[in-house]
């Protein structure tokens, strides 16, 4: 599909925000061979990532992990890094080629008359999981849900060292930049905090996929 504009210079919480994006689709800061998840950590975890390039100690590799490739919807979950053990923002570039599979293999956290034949064969599938997909509301710049949804994606502790040790190709350290953008927000410059954030555009994806996660048909890629 042809890229949508950037986070940064789209309008916020407009009505072709709401009404012409599909309910479901994923937006990510993508290229040919990555694509990039965040995430949020405390000082240690986040320090050691950074140093090594990959997560390592006191990273857990024994609990699910998620990643999610909305910025915003992280900045809703971390409070714009300022809940604890959240305070810290990375930006993780792993391989498509390992996101694609995890996409493969995800499961929804709720049955999805689109993604499952019935309850029961959702409840098969999601109790032998290696991955976890969730849908929620997407956040706009001002903090206020939009009526589509982002998504975040659960890697399980059978798939983490898989996902440290070969989909990570660089860990970048965001929590500056993130203190900016809460600045100017809290300070009602949202035109200039807009500027700061991570550029995204529509992530492509197969049919098979589009179904297995209960997207709508215009989100799958050819």
């Amino acid at each position: 599909p042809k890229p949508v504009q950037s986070q940064a210079t789209s309008t916020p919480d407009s009505c072709h925000s709401r009404l012409m994006l599909p309910y479901r689709e994923i937006r990510a800061d993508f290229d040919r061979e990555t694509i990039v998840v965040y995430q949020a950590y405390n000082d240690a975890i986040a320090d050691t990532a950074i140093a090594a390039g990959r997560f390592v100690t006191p990273f857990s590799f024994n609990r699910m992990t998620w990643i999610k490739p909305s910025f915003l919807w992280l900045m809703e979950r971390s409070g714009w890094g300022t809940k604890t053990n959240q305070i810290r923002i990375l930006a993780v570039r792993v391989k498509r080629t390992g996101w694609d599979s995890a996409l493969e293999r995800g499961v929804l956290t709720s049955y999805d008359s689109i993604a499952h034949r019935s309850a029961a064969d959702w409840e098969q599938q999601f109790q032998t999981a290696v991955v976890h997909v969730q849908w929620d509301p997407e956040r706009s710049i001002h903090g206020r849900k939009l009526d589509h949804r982002a998504i975040q994606v659960g890697i399980s502790r059978t798939l983490i060292a898989e996902y440290v040790s070969d989909w990570i190709t660089e860990i970048r350290d965001l929590t500056e930049t993130t203190r900016k953008i809460r600045s100017l927000r809290q300070a009602g410059h949202y035109d200039k905090a807009r500027r700061l954030l991570p550029r995204d555009a529509v992530y492509p994806v197969t049919d098979h996929v589009a179904r297995r996660l209960g997207m709508t048909e215009s989100t799958a890629g050819k």
